[in-house]
């Protein structure tokens, strides 16, 4: 057990961990072109921000009405955010920094991600994060992605950790909304500064309105420390 006793932490990864959000703009701006929508704006992309891409295929079928099946979308989507993702997809500094914090703590670590299981461990290679998360689940492994709670609990059961005890950081409201439906604390860090706002935040135990732009590896390290001493 490490000094913060039996947490164990769980990232989210794409706008959590890594800026990933202009590669999934431009694989999702490409897949939905080749189908015959060619005005897809980040605008439209940020309401799919936190949701899996099992589920943002699915959304665009009914909302576009595309012949395309959902899971040759899905296929196409995970295989244009590929070939992004291998060639550049930038670490938050601080959240680095925090990993190697909890790290060296001895904490256990996870990542739960919407993302394909080939494009986390893409991601977690070419960033050198891989060395201190080795626990991954995608949304693809479990029933339900985000805001069910099923890959956060997964992620948990991996880990051999007891929900209660887990700290998840998400970036997104429907990840807010599945440590909440985990039974998790959640450390929210919007990606989107203008859902702050959503309900779905309001369950977080800590909010940073602010964004990365507010987060600090220190402060951050600090919370969870001051927390699990309290509990």
């Amino acid at each position: 057990m490490s000094d913060l006793g039996a947490l164990s932490v769980i990232f989210d990864l794409d706008g959590t961990l890594v800026d990933s959000e202009p590669n999934y703009y431009e694989a999702s701006r490409q897949t939905l072109a080749g189908h015959g929508v060619p005005d897809f704006t980040w605008a439209d992309n940020e309401a799919y921000v936190g949701i899996g891409n099992q589920d943002a295929t699915r959304l665009w079928k009914e909302r576009y009405g595309l012949a395309v099946s959902a899971e040759d979308l899905l296929a196409e989507l995970n295989r244009r955010y590929l070939e992004l993702a291998r060639v550049r997809t930038p670490v938050y500094p601080e959240m680095r920094k925090l990993v190697e914090l909890l790290a060296a703590d001895g904490v256990p670590m996870a990542v739960a991600s919407g993302s394909s299981p080939e494009a986390i461990e893409a991601i977690l290679e070419g960033t050198g994060l891989g060395a201190y998360l080795p626990t991954v689940v995608s949304a693809e492994e479990v029933p339900h992605g985000k805001p069910a709670p099923d890959v956060l609990l997964e992620a948990a059961r991996r880990l051999g950790a007891d929900p209660a005890d887990c700290v998840v950081l998400e970036d997104a409201a429907p990840g807010a909304a599945a440590a909440h439906a985990a039974g998790m604390r959640c450390i929210a860090i919007p990606y989107v500064a203008a859902q702050a706002g959503a309900p779905e935040f309001a369950t977080a135990t800590l909010l940073l309105r602010g964004g990365q732009a507010e987060f600090t590896a220190q402060s951050a390290y600090a919370w969870l420390r001051a927390t699990a001493r309290s509990r």
